[in-house]
């Protein structure tokens, strides 16, 4: 029996989730039909999404449904991606086994059965963007953190999985207005796109990570309140970019989440990089526009 048998996994155990039924969406539907907008919040914590969803004070995001708990794919950025771009997204918080999973994109040719499971986008290639590219996409990655910003070897690795990659200083983690510059980006971006060629964008959306003091009033230091008032700012830019995309582009699959939590003293543990359940628990959801 060959290496690659031995750790095959059948494809038929995939999408056996512990909420049985089929998947909630068929990826080979959107695909080709659709504009795929992936956005992480990078850094963001499930409690205070969910907090702050049930608070009312996200009302863009809340709009689209509510976050589900999930499991980070790895406990910074760089694992993190690596993972999420070759289709291993946020997976539920219950799942016991890696046949727990129901994916939205599935490596066909990584060694786990060469068959896509029910309502998953089965793509060939190192990257779900070169599957997609390879089913006519033209892909872009905004970034936002360090790992994004083409300024070092490390940080030109994954813009360089896009067709078309940008950074600017003002995207960049100390920026306050972030955000809003990365949306006003994009906003001329989809004005003079090509309507016939759908697009797949990756958005690093780096206000939430720190320093993130000076969207909370009076602050002089990050906290976990500090952390609250960043998403808080963040959901009002991304109804700027729903709204416009939707009107330009027409029909948009939207996936949202984060790649990774963050610590705020919780057990003496600080920031990220680490297996503290602050760090490994993050939200997602995913929805149409």
């Amino acid at each position: 029996m060959s290496d690659e048998a031995l750790h095959e996994v059948p494809a038929g155990l995939f999408g056996r989730t512990l909420n049985a039924g089929q998947p909630d969406i068929d990826m080979n539907k959107i695909a080709g039909s659709h504009d795929i907008l992936f956005i992480c919040l990078d850094t963001l914590r499930y409690d205070v999404a969910a907090e702050e969803e049930a608070k009312g004070t996200t009302p863009v995001l809340n709009r689209y449904g509510t976050w589900e708990k999930c499991q980070a794919p790895g406990n910074f950025t760089y694992p993190s991606h690596h993972a999420m771009f070759a289709g291993f997204l946020p997976c539920r918080y219950e799942a016991k086994s890696i046949a727990d999973r129901q994916p939205l994109f599935f490596p066909v040719n990584a060694g786990m059965g060469k068959k896509a499971p029910a309502g998953a986008f089965g793509f060939s290639g190192a990257t779900i963007m070169e599957g997609l590219e390879k089913a006519g996409y033209d892909t872009w990655c905004v970034g936002g953190v360090a790992f994004f910003d083409k300024r070092s070897d490390l940080g030109r690795v994954f813009p360089g999985y896009f067709r078309r990659s940008y950074w600017n200083p003002s995207f960049a983690c100390p920026v306050k207005d972030s955000t809003r510059n990365q949306v006003d980006f994009l906003l001329k971006k989809i004005e003079k796109a090509d309507r016939d060629i759908p697009v797949f964008l990756y958005l690093n959306i780096d206000a939430i990570h720190y320093p993130n003091y000076f969207y909370l009033d009076g602050a002089v230091h990050d906290s976990i309140e500090s952390h609250g008032a960043a998403l808080r700012y963040v959901d009002g830019q991304l109804g700027r970019l729903f709204e416009c995309w939707k009107a330009v582009r027409g029909s948009t699959f939207v996936i949202c989440c984060s790649d990774h939590g963050t610590c705020y003293g919780e057990d003496g543990c600080q920031f990220h990089g680490i297996n503290h359940p602050a760090v490994t628990t993050v939200p997602y959801k995913h929805f149409t526009l």
